[in-house]
Formats: C-alpha cells, sequence, structure tokens
C-alpha cells in the first residue's frame, strides 16, 4: 500500500500540474505577457506548486527535514536534470534579460538562503525575508513586462484567433477565462492531495529503510516533484518556446526558495531545523550548481547539447553521493571530497573562462562592426 500511494502521489502530482501548466499559461496570454516572463511567473510558479504542498505538508507532519531535502533537491534536479534533458532535447536560446537580471537573482536567493541556514535553522523571520524578497522579484518583473508590451506595437485586431468583433471577443475570452480557471481550481485539488499521499509514502519509506526524511527529501521526492518542470521544458523545447524553458526552471528555483522554504519557515511553530549533512553538503552543491548556470547560459547566449550532458553527469555523480551517504559506505568521505572541492570548482572555472572568451569574442565582433 505504501508504494501505491507513492505512485498515486506521483500521478496526482504530474496530472496537477499539467492542468496548472495549461489553464495558467493561457491566462498569461491573453494578459499578453512574453514567454518568458511566462516561464519565469506563471508556469514556473504553477509546476513548482508541489514542491509547495511537500514543503507546507511536511512542516505539518513533523518531517521538516523533508521540506528542506524537497527545497534544494528541487533545485539541483531543476538545474542539472530537467535544464540538461531539455538542452539534449535541443539547445536552449538564452535571452539577454536571463543573463542579466534572472540567473543574477537565482544565485543571490540562493547565497541568501545558505547564509540564513549556517546558524542552523531557517526561523519564522527567516523565512518572511525570504518571501519578501519573491515578492519583490515578481512585483518587478511584471511590471517591466507590461510596461514593455505597452511601449511595443499593439496587437493587431483577431490576432489571438478570437474574432474581430468586439463582442464576440469579449464573450470567448470570457469562455477562455472560466475554462482555464477551471483547470487551475482542477490542478490545485490534484496537487493537495498527490502531495499528501507522497509525504506519508516517503516518510514510512524512510523509517522502514532507516533512511534520513533529508534524504528521501532529496531524491525521491525531489525528482517527483520536478516532474512537472521536467515535462513542461521538455514540450516547450519540442514546440520551439525555448525561452519559456530555461524561464521555467529559473523561476522555478527563484519560487521554491522564496516561497517553498519562505512558507515552510513561516507556518512551523520553531522555524525549520536545518541538518549538519545538509550545510556541509546539500546546500553548497546547491549553490555551485546554480553558479555554473550562470557561465553556461553566457556561452554563445545558449545552453548547447554538450552543455546538457555535462549537467547530467553533475546530477548521477549527485545521485552517486546520496546512495553512498543511505548505505553508509566508507568511499562516502572521498567520493564528497572529490566532488566538492576538486569536480566542482574546476568545471566552474572552465565554464567561467568559456565565458570570459565568449565575451571577448562578440565586443570583437561589435567593434569590427561598421
Amino acid at each position: 500500500m505504501t508504494v501505491f500511494a507513492l505512485i498515486l502521489g506521483f500521478v496526482l502530482l504530474i496530472a496537477g500540474g499539467e492542468s496548472l501548466v495549461r489553464g495558467a499559461s493561457s491566462l498569461a496570454r491573453t494578459l499578453g505577457m512574453s514567454p518568458l516572463v511566462v516561464g519565469l511567473t506563471v508556469v514556473s510558479f504553477t509546476t513548482s506548486a508541489p514542491e509547495l504542498a511537500v514543503g507546507v505538508g511536511a512542516v505539518f507532519d513533523g518531517y521538516p527535514g523533508l521540506a528542506v531535502g524537497n527545497v534544494v533537491g528541487s533545485n539541483i534536479a531543476n538545474i542539472l536534470l530537467v535544464l540538461g534533458a531539455a538542452a539534449l532535447a535541443a539547445p536552449l536560446a538564452v535571452n539577454s534579460q536571463v543573463v542579466r537580471t534572472d540567473i543574477p537573482v537565482m544565485i543571490v536567493l540562493s547565497a541568501g538562503m545558505l547564509l540564513l541556514a549556517l546558524d542552523g535553522t531557517v526561523s519564522r523571520f527567516d523565512g518572511v525575508v525570504l518571501f519578501a524578497a519573491l515578492l519583490v522579484y515578481v512585483t518587478v518583473t511584471v511590471v517591466v513586462s507590461r510596461r514593455r508590451a505597452y511601449a511595443g506595437s499593439a496587437p493587431a485586431p483577431g490576432a489571438d484567433g478570437l474574432a474581430q468583433r468586439p463582442e464576440r471577443a469579449r464573450g470567448a475570452r470570457a469562455l477562455r477565462v472560466l475554462a482555464d480557471l477551471g483547470l487551475v481550481v482542477l490542478g490545485a485539488a490534484l496537487l493537495v492531495a498527490g502531495a499528501r499521499l507522497l509525504v506519508d509514502a516517503a516518510s514510512r519509506i524512510a523509517a522502514q529503510l532507516g533512511v534520513s526524511d533529508l534524504v528521501i527529501g532529496l531524491t525521491v521526492v525531489a525528482v517527483g516533484t520536478s516532474l512537472p518542470e521536467l515535462v513542461t521544458c521538455v514540450v516547450a523545447v519540442v514546440k520551439g518556446q525555448r525561452d519559456l524553458a530555461l524561464g521555467n526552471v529559473v523561476g522555478s528555483n527563484v519560487f521554491n526558495i522564496g516561497a517553498v522554504l519562505g512558507l515552510s519557515a513561516v507556518v512551523a511553530p520553531e522555524g525549520i531545523e536545518v541538518a549538519a549533512s545538509a550545510l556541509r553538503f546539500d546546500i553548497p552543491i546547491m549553490f555551485a550548481v546554480t553558479l555554473i548556470l550562470l557561465p553556461i547560459a553566457l556561452t554563445r547566449f545558449a545552453v548547447a547539447r554538450w552543455e546538457g550532458a555535462v549537467l547530467l553527469l553533475f546530477y548521477c555523480a549527485y545521485i552517486g553521493y546520496l546512495v553512498l551517504e543511505a548505505g553508509g559506505y566508507s568511499a562516502l568521505d572521498l567520493y564528497g571530497a572529490v566532488v566538492l572541492w576538486f569536480a566542482v570548482p574546476v568545471i566552474l572555472v572552465w565554464l567561467v573562462l568559456l565565458a570570459v572568451s565568449e565575451l571577448g569574442l562578440q565586443r570583437g565582433r561589435r567593434g569590427r562592426r561598421p
């Protein structure tokens, strides 16, 4: 029954995430938002709804380590697994706005999470700070997007597929909004039910196997709740909406830290305790992975297929560490030291050098233009 509940929880989460994405994306398009902004806000926040449901539910059920592990594991999975798989499907074009603004915001929030967790607890005040930072980010992103939309040319009548007569257009738009709201409500209900099943099943598995709830959150729950992002990114790439794919990953990571961890800490009576193992390895790895994304995005303003392969290899190495940790193998310390203090820094320096070289080439090409 535990395995069945786990599988059913995953199914409900995926179905709920799909329903939310469809409804919320259509609503955003009706408002005239760009695919990038849709990915950074509506799509990313709706696909991160499973993490929010799991995180808050875990706190209420007395498993705060699951909430922390879910956020950290999901952010790592979003960049290494989701973005890596999407880039393998097709190279991802990177909008300059993402490099200038959104990735740096994600890096700052990740650094803030690391600093706030250094005392071993994410307090209620820390949660308020993280959630407030998210609200500022969303507000600025939407306001800037709307100003750019107003500055641009107005869409041609009937460009959205509606009849050009105003009365018919308003009626059709109202029906579309109602249908999209129905999808959002259905998706939210499925997410709540799936999250409850997933938390209960994962907690039982952790108790039966003697594995900490942190490890379960970093692996099974993190990958399960990242499946909506994975499906969304791959579908977006196949359909040519590559801005939406990268925006979904960046926005989801920002939402995970600001809303999932922030609100989970706010509702927890004494905040959320952060395990020593998470402070020692998992959160620094999350921050390192976040840093790695910036030079990758700078190289030709794209995430190439080989870079996607590198990201997937990193994820396999990370999962290997978790397996060694769960099994209590003697090679854990050596493996962790090699990954954290050698492999990650070397690849990070290599990618930074590539990014600097690429920027130099771009400046040279601009200088040679007449």
